[in-house]
């Protein structure tokens, strides 16, 4: 697996460094957003800075997408959007136990801006109860 990271990397203009590996096989291995905090703790002997650096370059290019969805702390989520602009992409966010998810199968139609106005990312993030809390 290790190669095949080194050369996804590389194929996004990322060197691949020791750190920015082991932070990319875990957080390509995820399905739901997480936070930084989160990161640390699944890779308790790394350096909380380092981590914050290979999140933040993967970020800017593309390979994952920051989530603000008003709860104080950044999520961020593996982008498998079609476009760099991450358009059409759906979070969800449950007011009772905090938890963001992605709902890829949500299709959002585009937004059309007005004249003069280039949009850059689109954001959508839908706040509710989710199954799990509806449940309880």
């Amino acid at each position: 697996m290790k190669h095949n990271t080194e050369q996804h990397l590389t194929e996004h203009g990322i060197r691949p460094t020791a750190m920015r590996i082991i932070v990319w096989e875990k957080a390509s291995s995820l399905s739901e957003p997480f936070t930084l905090a989160d990161m640390e703790r699944w890779l308790c002997h790394s350096d909380r800075s380092s981590i914050f650096r290979a999140l933040r370059l993967f970020a800017e290019h593309n390979l994952l997408h920051i989530i603000d969805d008003g709860s104080g702390q950044q999520k961020y989520c593996v982008c498998r959007c079609d476009t760099p602009n991450h358009v059409n992409h759906l979070h969800f966010t449950c007011t009772r136990c905090g938890k963001t998810s992605c709902l890829t199968d949500c299709v959002i139609p585009p937004v059309t801006l007005p004249h003069g106005y280039l949009m850059q990312e689109a954001e959508y993030i839908i706040k509710g109860i989710c199954p799990k809390c509806m449940a309880e």
